[in-house]
């Protein structure tokens, strides 16, 4: 591709070619061990003379910014040095935005013993399966590479994930209201785009899933915290102003409750009397270890008020970025229009190997090997937690269990000096309550948490 260089209305071709280099490495545009374009090149592209590109050359070459190679050409020089692309500027981001990036689990050195939740075990994941479906959906003509495509998603993918949620999980989906989303992010922020204006109040789950939270806020509602005991969400504290409520029923995040089948009810009769929305988050309840799940409320709801979001990144992995949304009839045109402004499509090909892996059975297959070795670890978990001066809570499903705990106040900051991740309840509250510990065993190694568990016993004081 042509080296971007701006000589316009520079009367000294040769002085202006120099700036213009200069500047191209001092900003990082040009990085140490790029080469140049040839200077025959370079003076066609730019309508000067090839003597002018070549002293230009020769002299940052004397500078020690340029290094020639004989018979391979100009190259940037290792020690040529950039400064800051850019300066911080005036430009500011507008009034109460107050978000920065959070760390990621990508980001920092694996830990030895590693409980944080969310977080799926990649050894189990049938990598050599995806690439092979990977490749042969990326040969394929029929999808139309070279075309924009729908906004709700390849329609072979919708309909695998209507057939997948009908069975596994009894939510009645027709393929035309499924809009394919790249994680369960992206789905709460189309819902928050059509359905809130600046000041809604929506109502979210005390202690809940904080990154939900802050997405809300963050298109301007007044997010209210609801308490959550053993039954799940308290629906009779829900104010009545609520547009929209945003509930994990079947796994609650984090304590692992589940919601009961009269709060269920409570809670769409309340969507009904008020005419609010309730974005019901599925986030990973393929993995059940002991009876049966209860309908999700998509399942009981017969006047559209429930948005029924779902995701693979615990049933396969976060880095696919595949997830999905099952709305109501007369929300799918907004959100589909919502999902076009934003990033117009998802990716086809990746979409199209999902769509073959949900239609072979692969994913039932890899979710019952998961669970077998997840089973292990959880049966480790609860004969240690029955141990501990804990309450433990009740959780049929997911990949992390909840204990309400008395915690030393710098636990979570020595646990990780000594190469132990763990999360707790108290980081995910806005409101008063009970600390403890929710702890995840997805990413931990099976021959390894029983040694986790004793360190965490031990800089906790229980052992």
């Amino acid at each position: 591709m042509d080296l971007a260089l701006d000589l316009t209305d520079r009367a000294v071709r040769s002085a202006s070619l120099y700036r213009a280099l200069r500047d191209a490495l001092g900003d990082g545009r040009l990085k140490a061990g790029d080469r140049l374009p040839a200077s025959r090149a370079l003076a066609t592209d730019l309508g000067i003379s090839r003597t002018t590109v070549a002293n230009v050359y020769e002299r940052l070459v004397a500078e020690g910014f340029l290094e020639s190679r004989v018979g391979a050409g100009t190259y940037v020089a290792a020690a040529a040095g950039t400064r800051a692309a850019s300066a911080p500027g005036s430009l500011r981001p507008r009034p109460g935005w107050r978000w920065t990036p959070r760390p990621t689990s990508a980001e920092a050195a694996v830990p030895a013993y590693d409980l944080r939740v969310g977080i799926p075990d990649a050894e189990l994941f049938p990598f050599d399966t995806w690439r092979r479906i990977l490749a042969a959906e990326s040969r394929l003509r029929g999808h139309s590479p070279g075309a924009y495509a729908s906004p709700a998603g390849l329609p072979r993918l919708r309909e695998a994930l209507a057939h997948t949620v009908a069975y596994h999980r009894g939510v009645r989906a027709d393929p035309d209201r499924i809009v394919v989303t790249s994680g369960t992010q992206q789905a709460l922020d189309l819902v928050a785009r059509v359905l809130l204006e600046p000041g809604d109040v929506v109502a979210v789950e005390d202690p809940g899933y904080s990154s939900a939270r802050d997405l809300f806020a963050s298109h301007g509602a007044r997010v209210v915290p609801v308490p959550v005991d053993e039954e799940g969400l308290i629906v009779e504290q829900i104010p009545e102003r609520a547009r929209l409520v945003y509930t994990t029923p079947s796994h609650q995040f984090p304590l692992g409750v589940r919601l009961s089948l009269p709060r269920r009810r409570a809670l769409l009769a309340f969507a009904n009397t008020h005419d609010a929305g309730i974005v019901e988050d599925d986030y990973d309840s393929e993995f059940r270890f002991t009876e049966r799940p209860l309908e999700p409320l998509h399942a009981l709801d017969d006047q559209g008020r429930v948005i029924y979001v779902g995701t693979f990144s615990k049933s396969l992995l976060p880095s696919l970025r595949a997830g999905y949304l099952v709305a109501p009839g007369a929300l799918v045109d907004s959100l589909l229009a919502a999902k076009q402004l934003g990033d117009g499509f998802g990716p086809v090909q990746p979409q199209a190997a999902l769509a073959r892996f949900l239609e072979e059975g692969l994913l039932a297959r890899h979710v019952r090997k998961a669970s077998k070795t997840y089973a292990e670890r959880r049966s480790i978990l609860l004969e240690t937690l029955d141990t501990w001066p804990v309450e433990v809570l009740p959780s049929a499903a997911g990949l992390h269990l909840s204990a309400y705990a008395d915690l030393p106040a710098d636990l979570s900051e020595r646990a990780a000096a000594e190469g132990l991740a763990l999360d707790t309840i108290s980081a995910h509250r806005l409101l008063a309550g009970r600390d403890g510990l929710f702890l995840g065993y997805g990413a931990v190694r099976t021959e390894s948490l029983p040694h986790g568990l004793e360190l965490l016993a031990r800089l906790a004081g229980w052992a």
